[in-house]
């Protein structure tokens, strides 16, 4: 969120006003009165707060609690704002926009800057595109001065916040690297009143896969903010996306799991409509527990209705699975009441059927092919509603 973009970007150097954050009207007003005059700015992990009504000047304490009550409840971009920044206002002579991001197309990464910019950034792409202006970096070299000088110069920052600029583009490659993101944006990056160059907003997304070099980055986690199948599976280590549907979906792989999507929303178009519900990649590991932590998180889904349990055997073979399964189902015990639909190929896929087969458990339907599986559990789900 904004007020943690900021407490990064003073880490590392980049000029920025924290504010206070109130989770309540009185809050609001305690920390107006600090302040002065004060911005009060919606918290959600969302672009547009602005123009959604979560953004709002007040110059008294009555002002600030006010606006505070209104927004602290609201929904952005189905978000609900619990939390409120409280910014000292600003005198803003010009408003700039500025960000590092990963540029996966062409493996590198970028810089996009406009000094036409600000909120108004992706109607001045459109209207103006040569005024936004895209920098490539190289990932060796990265950005010293002689490249922040550069990108200012290609920018066209004026000549008086030019030098700060160049300071400022460093500290903000700092962010970048030193904590491993993939975006870093400042919008509006504000020129005020006496050319002081500030961050007046910030967005930063970090990369979870360096998440154990990070363990500073867990202060971030807002735990009663998360979806909560999302964060019990991530305790136990699985990597599970909640989606809206009603077939929950347990894979090994990453992109068997994406295309089990895929083929269960297909299926899905003739037994009422019926879609994936969930992400669940078990990876290599498909042993009894990693299966029972698996079908624990899809089971507590009340949408889900139907479960399709979808693995190609390979290193972990089919009847590692198959056991995983059985042992998974007796953990579970009367937890488990949902039919669960199995699909096994691969390694050892003889022997894991065998032994489903001969477990026998009244809600495990066996079924030869991904097409014929996804179908059965589409159907089984629709039944269900």
């Amino acid at each position: 969120m904004e007020y943690q973009a900021k407490e990064l970007f003073a880490k590392h150097g980049v000029a920025v006003t924290p504010g206070i954050v109130a989770t309540t009207p009185a809050e609001a007003r305690a920390a107006a009165e600090e302040l002065g005059v004060v911005v009060v700015k919606a918290q959600v992990k969302a672009g547009g707060r602005g123009k959604a009504g979560g953004v709002k000047l007040a110059k008294t304490p009555d002002e600030a609690e006010a606006h505070a009550g209104a927004i602290l409840g609201m929904q952005i971009k189905g978000l609900t704002v619990n939390r409120v920044l409280i910014a000292p206002a600003a005198t803003i002579e010009e408003e700039y926009y500025f960000s590092f991001l990963l540029d996966r197309a062409n493996r590198r990464y970028l810089c996009i800057a406009s000094v036409e910019g600000g909120v108004e950034i992706e109607e001045v792409a459109k209207t103006n595109p040569d005024a936004v202006k895209q920098i490539p970096i190289d990932p060796g070299t990265g950005v010293d001065e002689a490249k922040a000088r550069e990108i200012v110069a290609e920018s066209k920052f004026p000549a008086a916040v030019a030098d700060q600029a160049v300071t400022m583009v460093q500290a903000l490659w700092k962010v970048f690297v030193e904590e491993d993101a993939t975006l870093v944006e400042v919008n509006p990056l504000a020129r005020l009143a006496g050319d002081v160059l500030e961050a007046l907003d910030g967005k930063v997304s970090l990369d979870e896969n360096a998440e154990f070099r990070h363990a500073d980055h867990e202060v971030f986690v807002i735990r009663e903010e998360e979806d909560p199948l999302e964060a019990k599976a991530k305790d136990k280590g699985l990597n599970y996306v909640k989606l809206d549907g009603s077939v929950g979906v347990i894979g090994n792989g990453a992109g068997l799991v994406m295309s089990t999507l895929d083929v269960v929303a297909y299926a899905g178009e003739k037994h009422g409509g019926v879609t994936p519900a969930n992400f669940l990649d078990i990876g290599g590991g498909a042993n009894a527990q990693v299966m029972a932590d698996g079908l624990d998180v899809i089971l507590n889904d009340q949408q889900v209705k139907s479960v399709f349990v979808n693995v190609f055997g390979g290193i972990t073979a089919c009847d590692e699975v198959a056991n995983g399964i059985v042992g998974a189902l007796e953990i579970l015990g009367d937890k488990e009441s949902k039919p669960l639909v199995v699909r096994l190929d691969g390694n050892n896929v003889e022997e894991g059927r065998r032994i489903l087969d001969e477990a026998n458990h009244p809600l495990v339907t066996l079924v030869d092919t991904m097409d014929g599986a996804a179908d059965k559990a589409a159907e089984l789900a629709n039944a269900a509603k």
